[in-house]
């Protein structure tokens, strides 16, 4: 069965988009169309005419990373379109060096619309970043956890355990169990492990948690790899008492964050004491020293 030639659509729009000048080519008036000639783009490439367009006409199906990466490169891909090139050739983009920490103004702004339900950002590594009030409001200040590097992976994994020690201001149980809570965990920080495998304070931290606790040592030799989606929790609140919530993930498009909430089902005892928290959290501060739009950030 004939199947869409992806890489070499993209290909040869972005040749024909590509501005020589920018490409470091003498552009000269005797081009019928904008952008580069394939002879142009194969000289930049290092890659024969021929080559090139066998694979614009889909009769070369199998380039390799090497010949992906000099053809984004002379094209002047930015990083998202160069990682589509190389799944339009089904290869693995490459790896980033770091990844990132830092909250994009976008990603703050949603976790500041969420502002009537606990939310958080966390780094793809499970550091927190950021937070807004009614997630201090329903599990502490993130200040106060006591977690090394403010990660929740290293706060699951402090001796003693999620038992002994709460894992926020006060516990908050996972309906799985503790056990599945933290195989879940270090499950997803393998495929962060993996996809940054350059990001050395990544690999200095597991390095650490797989000397230091035997049981993320014995999770992580298990070889279990998955993004973690999603859990049902209580939280043992001091205040309004257990409260049953969801606990959702969502991963914000160009980014590798994640923006974790708790919501409860409306009409539930759950909703009730959420609605509750917020009432005392307005109660509080009628005249609130921070601005709405703003969520706290780690650091």
């Amino acid at each position: 069965m004939a199947t869409t030639n992806h890489f070499g659509i993209a290909l040869r729009g972005w040749r024909e988009r590509a501005s020589p000048g920018d490409c470091g080519l003498a552009a000269d008036g005797d081009r019928r169309i904008p952008g580069l000639r394939r002879e142009e783009l194969a000289r930049l490439a290092g890659l024969s005419v021929d080559y090139v367009v066998r694979l614009e006409q889909g009769r070369a199906r199998h380039p390799s990373d090497q010949v992906v990466a000099a053809l984004a490169r002379a094209l002047r891909l930015d990083a998202a379109e160069r990682d589509h090139l190389f799944r339009c050739a089904r290869l693995a983009p490459p790896a980033t060096a770091g990844l990132s920490r830092q909250v994009p103004a976008r990603v703050g702004q949603l976790v500041s619309r969420l502002g009537d339900n606990p939310a958080a950002v966390f780094a793809a590594d499970w550091t927190l970043v950021g937070w807004n009030g009614m997630w201090s409001a329903a599990v502490g200040d993130p200040r106060t956890y006591g977690w090394d590097e403010g990660n929740l992976v290293a706060g699951m994994f402090r001796s003693g355990g999620p038992a002994e020690i709460p894992i926020a201001a006060w516990p908050v149980r996972s309906w799985a169990g503790d056990e599945a809570e933290e195989e879940d965990l270090v499950a997803d920080l393998r495929v962060t492990a993996a996809a940054h495998p350059h990001d050395g304070r990544l690999a200095s931290f597991v390095d650490r948690l797989r000397r230091g606790n035997p049981r993320f040592a014995r999770l992580w030799s298990n070889g279990t790899a998955r993004a973690h989606v999603g859990d049902r929790k209580t939280i043992e609140h001091p205040l309004v008492g257990d409260i049953d919530v969801d606990l959702d993930i969502l991963m914000p498009a160009g980014t590798d964050l994640r923006v974790v909430t708790y919501t409860a089902e409306a009409g539930t005892t759950g909703a009730e004491k959420i609605d509750a928290l917020r009432a005392v959290r307005a109660a509080a501060s009628s005249s609130p020293s921070r601005p709405k739009s703003e969520i706290s950030r780690a650091g």
